[in-house]
């Protein structure tokens, strides 16, 4: 008799949570677990990775007060984010054991495309902290804190994209299902 080595019981744990958890959570918002509502999630979710990255370029240009701005949109940020988990079934983190073939092949694409864009996006930071650390007068604490607003605005949008795409493109859940 095998037993079960310390990653395949971790795998089991953390199945099991997340079927706990799963459950728990299973009818709250259910309002919110419409196609469409889901799809007004992601939209008002983009728009405030939008607004993190205007306040990360106006922080870049000297406004001094720029993080006083990031505060409210990282406040409105985490409840949609959590909402969005919550009304997605948290299908785009959820272990293996929990999904069926075609929850599997769609999460790992889009995760494909998650971490595409989180590499992408994350050099938008790190040629400007190169350029403006090199090439410029500009005063490095404000540089830095730009870069570093940027690359936390890339790291979210990379980490949250796998849910929005999963939100946005999963059909409404059968009424039986329900």
């Amino acid at each position: 008799m095998t037993h079960p080595n310390l990653l395949e019981r971790y795998q089991a744990r953390r199945t099991r949570r997340f079927e706990f958890y799963a459950e728990r959570w299973a009818h709250m918002l259910p309002r919110w677990r419409t196609r469409r509502r889901r799809r007004l999630l992601v939209v008002v979710l983009a728009t405030m990775f939008l607004a993190l990255a205007v306040v990360a370029v106006l922080i870049a240009c000297g406004l001094e007060r720029g993080p006083l701005l990031w505060a409210p949109v990282c406040l409105l940020f985490f409840p949609l984010w959590i909402s969005l988990q919550l009304v997605s079934g948290r299908q785009a983190d959820a272990p293996l054991s929990a999904l069926d073939e075609w929850e599997i092949e769609q999460r790992n694409a889009a995760r494909s495309v998650g971490l595409t864009l989180t590499q992408t996006l994350a050099m938008i930071p790190a040629i400007w902290l190169i350029v403006v650390g090199g090439f410029t007068d500009l005063d490095n604490i404000q540089a830095a804190y730009a870069g570093g607003i940027m690359l936390l605005t890339a790291l979210l949008v990379g980490a949250c994209t796998p849910t929005m795409i999963l939100a946005w493109t999963r059909p409404d859940a059968e009424p039986e299902d329900e």
